[in-house]
């Protein structure tokens, strides 16, 4: 902290060197992460949780598999929607904090996304579509119908799945460039008066 002594005994405190260069710091933060658009990116990771759950619904009108036992495409659409929801308080409240919050949320979309799209896979392995059979009224049973639908709309949940898996992959990337850049300004955390000061001396006669 910065102190002047005039002439008649006034104590001026200047502005805190380190209090500005931390403001310069943190709108240099703003500015870069704005930059990457985090609010288009949490719009889109809402947009696909919504989407995901949404799809889903079919099926479970269908054969009960793992996605639907392990209930896939619930957890991981409520992860992608907060995943989004904590992007786009980032953009509008740009801090160190809501920015390590919206990494570790990040990351953990982003494996919980690789664990569906695995999931997704394997369930698609182990129950192919039913080959079909024609019957009497010269259509294909009804489990060839059930198992292609069921295969049709897993096919669009892995697809949703891996978009999500790339944005949450890229937004781990930006996220850590940035607290790997301005991390070492996180200890400034000391209040200083961000405007000059003036103390008057006692009258001493």
């Amino acid at each position: 902290m910065a102190v002047a002594v005039s002439r008649d005994l006034t104590v001026q405190v200047l502005e805190d060197v380190n209090a500005v260069k931390l403001n310069d710091r943190q709108q240099a933060l703003r500015t870069a992460i704005q930059r990457g658009e985090p609010k288009c990116l949490g719009v889109s990771q809402v947009m696909l949780g919504l989407m995901v759950m949404s799809y889903s619904i079919p099926l479970h009108f269908t054969e009960l598999t793992e996605v639907v036992s392990l209930g896939v495409p619930w957890w991981s659409g409520l992860m992608f929607i907060a995943a989004g929801v904590v992007t786009i308080i980032l953009d509008k409240h740009c801090t160190m904090k809501i920015l390590q919050l919206c990494l570790i949320v990040s990351v953990v979309s982003t494996v919980l996304s690789v664990v569906a799209v695995i999931i997704y896979s394997v369930d698609m392995d182990k129950n192919p579509e039913v080959p079909c059979v024609q019957t009497l009224h010269d259509s294909c049973s009804e489990n060839h119908y059930t198992t292609r639908l069921s295969r049709g709309v897993k096919s669009s949940l892995l697809l949703f799945t891996l978009a999500q898996t790339a944005i949450s992959a890229i937004l781990c990337f930006l996220l850590f460039r940035q607290r790997r850049s301005f991390g070492q300004y996180t200890s400034l955390t000391e209040a200083t008066p961000s405007t000059p000061t003036a103390l008057i001396a006692p009258d001493l006669n």
